[in-house]
């Protein structure tokens, strides 16, 4: 598909080029207004399909910004600063090192990778729901928490997916919904203000980039409002049922 520079608006009108944008965008909007996070996971899942990962990536760390700016007042007053620290300051070290990835990677394979990791752990703590056995509670302190933002933010770089990995960890942790939310969204917050830097100084945002974006608003506006008001009536367990479902499904369509 590439990125649509503004002529081919009317080109494209209700063209499946543009619905596969628009309908992408739409998805990811509302599992991002849902859970927090997965906006780029799930756009990923659809629209590598038709772009490959170095165009898309500058289209989807912005959107992701929008998205997150917006959601974030939902989780805000639960914020814990000092709890972050460690994941800001390691995810900062590591943002850097995905974006190099991006530049001299297939990106797809690291995709199909990340892809194949939501899987394989969707899948099992999907399992454990369904044989109702007891979440790990893991007990680890702020070096843990450093590594797993660093890893996080490396995965940032390569496309914005710096969501994914933290939300495991929150979950592995034994953290509430709302306890892991305002862990895991204000961290993908930085961090895609540094993915989106780092994109920038490596050259790949472009005018065509910043027109695609433009097109793609109207569909993230309306995505994120519906997973927004999900949010507030869906219960805990659904929440972690659709969360799951949702890393499972986009784990696949990337590994596919």
């Amino acid at each position: 598909m590439g990125c649509l520079c503004w002529w081919d608006w009317f080109s494209f009108s209700m063209s499946f080029d543009l619905l596969a944008l628009l309908g992408g965008c739409f998805i990811a909007a509302f599992c991002s207004g849902l859970a927090g996070f997965a906006f780029n996971l799930v756009a990923a899942g659809i629209l590598y399909h038709w772009v490959t990962p170095q165009e898309i990536a500058p289209v989807l760390v912005r959107g992701s910004m929008l998205i997150q700016s917006v959601t974030l007042r939902v989780v805000w007053p639960a914020i814990r600063w000092p709890v972050l620290k460690p994941y800001v300051f390691a995810g900062a070290l590591g943002t850097p090192l995905g974006v190099w990835v991006l530049s001299v990677v297939e990106a797809r394979v690291i995709v199909g990778g990340i892809g194949l990791l939501l899987v394989v752990y969707a899948g099992f703590m999907l399992a454990r729901i369904a044989l109702r056995l007891s979440p790990p509670k893991l007990s680890a302190g702020p070096r843990a928490d450093a590594v797993v933002g660093f890893f996080a933010g490396a995965l940032g770089g390569i496309g914005g997916f710096s969501g994914a990995l933290h939300s495991m960890w929150t979950d592995v942790k034994g953290l509430r919904k709302d306890e892991a939310r305002a862990i895991f969204q204000p961290f993908i917050v930085v961090m895609q203000i540094i993915a989106a830097a780092g994109l920038a100084y490596a050259g790949f945002f472009t005018l065509e980039t910043g027109k695609t974006l433009l097109i793609a608003l109207p569909a993230l506006a309306l995505g994120t409002w519906l997973g927004m008001r999900a949010y507030r009536v869906i219960p805990a367990e659904g929440f972690r049922l659709v969360l799951l479902g949702l890393l499972f499904l986009s784990g696949l369509s990337l590994v596919v």
